[in-house]
Formats: structure tokens, C-alpha cells, sequence
């Protein structure tokens, strides 16, 4: 499957919408990004069963912001519309392998659990 490019509009049904999302923020002129992008693009033919989605920070600063990103490239993973995976930089392409296989093995009423139990901890406001 080939990576898909995702806008403000197109961001949180991809993420709600699809099993597991790997999102790459990226801009054109981060040296970074540029190298990370053929790693993720070959992820992407790897992986069909994974929405591999890119967004250019610079013409999607809103998405980006409320994402909290604040370096590119950052590469974030989602799993049944779950953050489960939040990291600034590039990664090597068996870093990248690592991560996709670790998102696909969760147990995901495990991870809802755990948020679940963090969430009842919260002071509450």
C-alpha cells in the first residue's frame, strides 16, 4: 500500500477508521524527513495491512499543533484510534520494523485498561 498524504480534514477518520495508523510529520525542507521517507515508504509496501499517512507540518500547522508535535520528523502510531506510539526523529528501517511489529502484537483491551486505571488516577479538576 502506498502512503497516503492526510490534511486537517482527512486525520481523524483516517485514524478512527483504520486498525493501525502510522502518521510521519514531516516538511520539505527538514534534512530528516527527507531521509526517513524512503524507510517509511518501503514500511508502507511491507505492510499493506497498515495505513502508512504523512503530513506536511508546514501546510497542516493546525493538525500538527493539536498533535503536540514539536520536531520533524515525528512519527506517531495509532491503534483502533489509540495513540499508542510518540517519537520526534528518524528512525534506522529495522527501528521502524520494531515499532510496526510492536503496535500489531498489543493487546489492545490491555491498552484501554491501562488508560482506563491512568485515567481514574488523574486528580480530578
Amino acid at each position: 500500500m502506498a502512503t497516503v498524504e492526510l490534511t486537517d480534514d482527512t486525520f481523524e477518520k483516517t485514524v478512527t477508521d483504520n486498525d493501525i495508523v502510522l502518521v510521519d510529520f514531516w516538511a520539505e525542507w527538514c534534512g530528516p524527513c527527507k531521509q526517513f521517507a524512503p524507510v517509511f515508504e518501503a514500511s508502507s509496501e511491507e505492510n499493506a495491512d497498515v495505513v502508512h499517512a504523512k503530513i506536511d507540518t508546514e501546510a497542516h500547522q493546525r493538525i500538527a499543533a493539536a498533535a503536540g508535535v514539536t520536531a520533524i520528523p515525528t512519527l506517531m502510531a495509532f491503534r483502533e484510534g489509540v495513540l499508542v506510539f510518540n517519537q520526534a526523529g528518524a528512525l534506522p528501517r529495522p527501528a521502524l520494523k520494531q515499532v510496526v511489529d510492536a503496535v500489531k502484537g498489543l493487546d489492545m483491551d490491555d491498552v484501554r485498561a491501562q488508560i482506563a486505571a491512568e485515567n481514574n488516577g488523574a486528580p480530578q479538576a
